[in-house]
């Protein structure tokens, strides 16, 4: 008789899911799925509303990462109006993105992530959370994190009026800039953020690599695949977070291909499962070939680590020596150890840090050039940029009036949904020994294979094509007595 494992819910994420595993009669693992039940539908109800509402809209697909939604949005709404944007609005986009990406980061690696590596795998579930983290690292670290935190919320409250659920961004620029004033106020925040960002990757240093067993878990655990990678890049082949191209290398460092925001549907196409609200993207000119890896393989990966991947250099100095020293550590570039993802957004920060010092020394940051009136309707634009937890993508439509019609949203996450599955699945087959009953670290270190993706499923699942299913229960008195199925 098969046995199965319930990991539900699953825990140190952004939304719903569950893993489901299926055991042989011996104890082995024949099976692993990893499900999202949730269903939100975004992608219809903005159908029929005026295309500029959108980037204020799209935000409240999620608290964690709305400045995502906003700017992938706004970039989108830009092209419905014939893409007439004010240079500045980008740079203060931008720089605003840039902080973003700090709080963001920062909270994973914190929150997240840092208790399976400084509290350990098989701590206690009572203390391996963020409170175990600050038991162990001390109250000052502990205090430095929140405080990094704030700075870079208060950043993005400067900038764009919130923090949470913009409502900054409009057709051809933004509706405030920034004041000299303003940016005084900044620039001391930017240059603590900066050294936080060293902190980080030191204690990273100290706490993980530290620990030749944590090492090994990197560089030789089962957390890897060889499937591709994909991320947003610039003219010199750098990371670039808002704009660039879409840049995809096989897991062997060649490039598969380049493209441009607008032509993103001639490379990337949408499977559907049935058992999943969430679809599986896969490379289009190669066609859906299931949940294979290899060099034939449709199948890529969309994170910090991928980024890095598809990166040649880093933008900014201090970034670059980072890049280097993660590499050089792991032993090749591009590398398929998918915890080094946790490694990979530390880097990032770097580079996140050194790009707000950039822009608090740009002379033109603080005009008042930041938004141009669009002056006709195209009806189509699609916007790109990097989240937090992979490349993402918004495609719109509209009619004459300005009304939308159609909506697409290719989310960070769901671009990582079959990795997400399948490495999800080559962890518990490699940790569930025949004849052994899994512990309670066991099943948290299955749990890691996806914590390394960051996933948030709250943005990655919004509609579904076809009919959703449904099941009633009808109880008379308690007992079961009628139940419908679609």
């Amino acid at each position: 008789m098969t046995r199965t494992i319930k990991i539900d819910p699953i825990t140190r994420l952004e939304g719903h899911g569950k893993i489901e595993i299926f055991l042989q009669d011996d104890g082995s693992v024949r099976d692993c799925f990893f499900q999202i039940p949730e269903l939100r539908g975004f992608e219809r109800f903005v159908v029929g509303r005026p295309i500029e509402e959108l980037p204020r809209i799209m935000t409240r697909i999620c608290g964690v990462c709305p400045a995502s939604h906003h700017m992938a949005s706004a970039k989108a709404v830009d092209g419905c109006f014939g893409n007439e944007v004010a240079p500045l609005a980008h740079k203060l986009r931008d720089m605003y993105y840039h902080a973003h990406f700090i709080h963001s980061h920062l909270a994973h690696f914190y929150a997240l992530a840092a208790p399976d590596f400084i509290c350990g795998p098989d701590a206690d579930p009572a203390t391996r959370n963020i409170l175990g983290v600050v038991a162990k690292v001390g109250l000052e670290i502990g205090g430095q994190v929140i405080r990094a935190r704030a700075l870079a919320q208060q950043i993005q409250q400067i900038l764009g009026g919130r923090t949470t659920h913009l409502v900054w961004c409009l057709p051809g620029g933004v509706s405030k800039g920034l004041t000299r004033e303003e940016l005084q106020e900044i620039k001391p925040m930017v240059k603590e953020l900066a050294g936080f960002a060293q902190f980080s990757l030191q204690l990273f240093r100290d706490t993980v690599l530290g620990n030749p067993a944590y090492t090994d878990l990197i560089l030789n655990g089962p957390y890897c695949l060889d499937v591709h990678n994909m991320g947003l890049v610039d003219e010199n082949h750098a990371p670039n977070f808002y704009d660039g191209q879409v840049r995809v290398v096989d897991f062997q460092g060649k490039e598969i291909c380049k493209y441009q925001a607008c032509d993103y549907y001639k490379y990337v196409a949408e499977h559907v499962e049935p058992w999943s609200y969430l679809k599986f993207p896969y490379l289009k000119q190669r066609g859906w070939k299931g949940f294979v890896e290899g060099l034939d393989s449709s199948l890529y990966c969309a994170t910090p680590l991928s980024r890095l991947n598809v990166a040649d250099r880093m933008a900014t100095p201090r970034a670059q020596e980072a890049f280097e020293e993660m590499f050089q550590t792991l032993g090749s570039h591009p590398c398929k150890a998918l915890l080094a993802n946790h490694w990979a957004r530390l880097v990032e920060i770097v580079q996140n840090g050194e790009m707000l010092q950039r822009y608090c020394d740009d002379p033109e940051i603080t005009s008042d050039q930041y938004r141009v009136i669009p002056q006709g309707i195209t009806g189509e634009g699609i916007g790109i940029v990097e989240a937090m937890r992979g490349t993402l993508t918004h495609h719109y439509t509209c009619d004459k009036n300005g009304i939308c019609t159609n909506a697409n949203l290719i989310v960070g996450t769901t671009n990582n949904n079959a990795p997400i599955q399948m490495v999800t699945k080559k962890v518990a087959q490699t940790l569930i020994k025949p004849g052994v009953e899994p512990t309670q670290g066991i099943l948290n270190m299955i749990e890691m294979a996806f914590r390394a993706f960051d996933p948030c499923y709250s943005c990655a699942t919004h509609s579904l094509p076809g009919k959703m299913p449904l099941h009633v229960l009808i109880y008379k008195r308690g007992v079961l007595y009628r139940q419908f199925k679609r």
